[in-house]
């Protein structure tokens, strides 16, 4: 099975005759308790089965799932007050990447993320999550914003790429990621990402300079997808899988190479299956590296980030 999304057609019929049984139990005042039972043990024993350490391909899957929780899903539940903020105030706005300010739990903060959609016509919306080179100086004005006014900067990063168009790259695409890596990294207030989703290359990276890095358990983060290492590799994208087993895109194989801070969990089957338990964890990551972050002396945090950096890759 390549991926734990071809089995849950299932689990989800199943899922549905349980809530008709509960309704048909309510309408006509019958006990039903003992079938419904039964069926909710049969859905959690095909979970484990299905879901029980995915292979890395599987999780790949997930990480692209179409129903997957976005950052505006996230930030719909995280964030009191949000007011998004368009444009870059040099060519335009780009609905690839959404930022704005908002209150976490009563702390002022910036929030900017990827945005996919939901359907076709969201995703052309959101060009598929892959910003164009004012999506990212777009974020970057409002994290020069954030600093001005001490508020910490919260990015939830969910794309494939950053587009390679032939408009993006006439706008400077690769000098606005670049742009973005120098002055995230000497930004003077803390900044917590977040991996929801997929962390695919430079994209991912222009909005992941931080202080603190954490990824949903089923996301995944790497320099090229699967499908471009496999094509570079063994000039055969087919092999993705076999390219994905490699390539070492898992959170717990990038927190053991001390890329991530922490692993965050998700439900059983993945986010999409029960957004309000990803969330939770989410705002207690978030709130506990902001807590531990926010005293700290600026002059130290950006010390702190850059000795981050330097020191992945670096084996004794």
């Amino acid at each position: 099975m390549s991926s734990c999304l071809e089995s849950e057609k299932a689990i989800v019929e199943l899922e549905n005759k349980i809530q008709e049984l509960r309704s048909f139990s309510e309408k006509n005042d019958i006990d039903l308790g003992r079938e419904i039972y039964i069926l909710m043990k049969k859905v959690e024993k095909m979970k484990r089965q299905i879901y029980k350490d995915p292979t890395p391909w599987q999780r790949v899957n997930l990480a692209r799932y179409k129903d997957r929780p976005t950052s505006l899903d996230y930030i719909e539940r995280l964030v009191d007050d949000f007011i998004e903020f368009h444009g870059d105030r040099y060519y335009g706005d780009d609905s690839a990447i959404v930022g704005g300010i908002g209150s976490f739990q009563g702390r002022a903060v910036t929030v900017i993320g990827h945005q996919k959609g939901k359907n076709t016509e969201e995703n052309i919306k959101r060009n598929f999550g892959m910003p164009n080179p004012e999506g990212y100086r777009k974020a970057l004005r409002l994290m020069k914003q954030a600093e001005k006014f001490h508020r910490p900067i919260i990015t939830f990063i969910d794309t494939p790429g950053a587009y390679c168009g032939l408009g993006a790259e006439e706008r400077g695409q690769g000098e606005a990621i670049a742009l973005n890596l120098l002055e995230m990294s000497r930004i003077r207030t803390p900044i917590v990402s977040v991996v929801i989703g997929e962390g695919g290359s430079g994209g991912a990276l222009a909005l992941g300079v931080s202080d603190s890095l954490g990824m949903l358990e089923n996301s995944i983060y790497s320099v090229i997808s699967p499908e471009g290492l496999a094509s570079i590799l063994w000039k055969d994208s087919s092999q993705a899988e076999k390219g994905a087993g490699a390539m070492k895109l898992t959170a717990e194989d990038l927190l053991s190479l001390g890329v991530i801070d922490e692993v965050v969990k998700e439900t059983l089957g993945g986010a999409h299956r029960d957004v309000e338990f990803t969330t939770k964890n989410i705002e207690k990551f978030i709130s506990k590296e902001l807590e531990k972050l926010s005293p700290m002396n600026i002059e130290e945090l950006i010390d702190n980030r850059y000795k981050k950096f330097r020191k992945i890759g670096i084996w004794k």
